[in-house]
């Protein structure tokens, strides 16, 4: 993986707000529908998958509504029959009990562990853990409840939110086992997860985002050297 490269920038729906628009695990990336043919060949050639274009309960914000592994997908209780049997052949899908609906804005899962907004209900917790099959604690990144737009995961590292704090960071560490860094993106924005798609192939970047902002993520998730 070559480091900062600016092809690895690019837009979806128009938007850099990458992790807003799209949801990447290591089996999957979904996108909207409007989508444009030079980003899917970008997404395919970075992390090694060929996208999957759908709307998520009719909406186009899909990394908001949606949040996966290798295991499968928690979806938005607004999510309709015809999404649910959409992914179900990635794995377990589940819609997220309660009223908390932007599934992919609070939880940060990997295949291992995950965590999430510190207002889930216990029943949403354990149909989280169930369906992705992970270990999972409630907490917050940099004061923040919504942890899946604060930072990314992968199965190799973590980019977190830069006003985490020491007592986040060790936390992050002690759930994940992973090597845990910060990092902003999109020329300054903290809100990591919401400008960065990551799996262990690959990574791309919001097209604001720049060099060395590049290899910051590089270097957190693993890809450096």
């Amino acid at each position: 993986m070559q480091a900062n490269g600016s092809d690895k920038r690019l837009k979806i729906a128009g938007s850099f707000l990458l992790g807003v628009f799209a949801c990447c695990t290591e089996r999957a990336i979904l996108v909207p529908p409007e989508t444009a043919p030079g980003a899917m060949r970008t997404l395919e050639r970075y992390l090694g998958i060929e996208p999957q274009k759908m709307l998520v309960a009719g909406s186009s914000v899909v990394g908001s509504l949606v949040c996966g592994n290798s295991s499968g997908f928690v979806l938005t209780p607004h999510a309709s029959d015809e999404d649910l049997a959409r992914l179900s052949s990635f794995g377990r899908v589940a819609r997220l009990p309660g009223k908390i609906s932007a599934a992919g804005n609070v939880i940060l899962a990997n295949d291992t562990a995950a965590m999430v907004h510190p207002g889930l209900s216990d029943r949403a917790c354990e149909s989280i853990s169930r369906t992705l099959g992970v270990d999972l604690r409630r907490g917050t990144i940099g004061g923040l409840k919504t942890v899946g737009m604060t930072s990314v995961v992968t199965n190799r590292g973590v980019l977190a939110h830069p006003r985490m704090t020491d007592a986040e960071l060790a936390e992050l560490e002690d759930l994940f086992g992973l090597p845990v860094d910060v990092g902003t993106v999109n020329f300054g924005s903290p809100l990591v997860g919401s400008g960065v798609l990551a799996n262990c192939r690959g990574y791309v970047a919001g097209d604001e985002t720049t060099g060395p902002e590049l290899g910051r993520i590089e270097d957190a998730l693993g890809f450096m050297g």
